[in-house]
């Protein structure tokens, strides 16, 4: 068996009213915690989506839930357009770091939605109308080393661009100079990618990781890039156990290598050609009435121009 887990965003009023957002795909976990999201699941059919917010609507009900959350489930193995066994794991009674991709693919502003449910303002939304509209990934961009277990990298922010461009969301509180500390979660931020389709937010997602440069401490921005080229991962068969299986650690140190590498080459490439541009410019700036009196003194022996 090669477990999910996906989970289903909830939210509900004081009166009674709850509706569900579809689920998300969070089985791409390292020490048991998620590092990529995405919505809808690749593997979720329309017909296990319903399945599974029945679900979670019910357990939301069982307990008088209201505000946003978030009914969690473990999936025994997945295949498109299936009804597999799963299993109810928890309900995280609060707003989540992966909620942005449903709201980039709900258009549903969950943050808003939750203060005017505190506010004791009936909800407005209907289940009817909230159906998925393309799809969307988030990385989770941490201070951490994933060629070395992920383990933590604190340090100071000495280089920081973010992407940016159609599609791309990127939600941080850091800027260059910024430290990473090692009290506290050494998220530097969520790097979100929508498209009309998987294909199209996953090709969003890795000119977006490729644009994102953060110097000082080591990311997990290289395991992504990674990632996102596994077979499986494109095909979406994915599992909990994903990483394990794949020994992704070992082929982002072997990746990391290659690009060091490529990076010194291109590095000698651009001097060696700055070199040749200097040269080719101070030769063409030499003054031609120079280059005529050497020419002449040359064709006449040395020194003798100067007779």
């Amino acid at each position: 068996s090669r477990p999910r887990h996906i989970e289903v965003q909830i939210l509900g009023d004081r009166f009674g009213k709850l509706v569900h957002f579809g689920e998300r795909e969070c089985s791409i976990q390292r020490r048991h915690q998620k590092i990529v999201e995405e919505c809808p699941s690749p593997r979720v059919g329309n017909r296990f989506r319903k399945v599974l917010g029945d679900a979670a609507l019910s357990a939301a009900r069982a307990t008088d839930y209201f505000s946003v959350g978030t009914v969690e489930f473990l999936v025994d193995g997945l295949s498109e357009n299936s009804v597999p066994p799963f299993y109810f794991l928890e309900i995280n009674a609060r707003l989540q770091v992966e909620h942005p991709v449903t709201e980039m693919v709900y258009g549903v502003d969950l943050v808003k939605e939750q203060i005017r449910v505190a506010a004791s303002q009936p909800l407005q939304l209907k289940q009817e109308q909230l159906n998925p509209r393309g799809a969307a990934l988030e990385c989770r961009i941490y201070a951490e080393d994933p060629a070395n277990n992920f383990s933590p990298s604190p340090g100071r922010i000495s280089t920081l661009l973010e992407p940016s461009g159609p599609g791309i969301r990127n939600d941080s509180g850091v800027f260059q100079g910024a430290v990473i500390p090692v009290d506290y979660d050494p998220l530097i931020s969520k790097l979100l990618a929508w498209g009309k389709d998987r294909e199209e937010a996953l090709e969003r997602m890795t000119r977006a990781l490729r644009e994102y440069r953060i110097a000082g401490v080591a990311t997990t921005i290289p395991f992504f890039r990674t990632l996102f080229r596994q077979p499986d991962f494109l095909r979406g068969n994915l599992s909990t156990e994903f990483i394990q299986e794949h020994e992704l650690q070992e082929t982002v140190a072997q990746d990391q290598a290659g690009d060091e590498i490529a990076v010194i080459g291109a590095a000698l490439d651009y001097f060696l050609e700055l070199s040749r541009i200097r040269s080719d410019s101070d030769r063409k700036l030499e003054s031609p009435w120079k280059r005529d009196a050497r020419a002449r003194g040359m064709r006449k022996g040395s020194g003798s121009f100067w007779k």
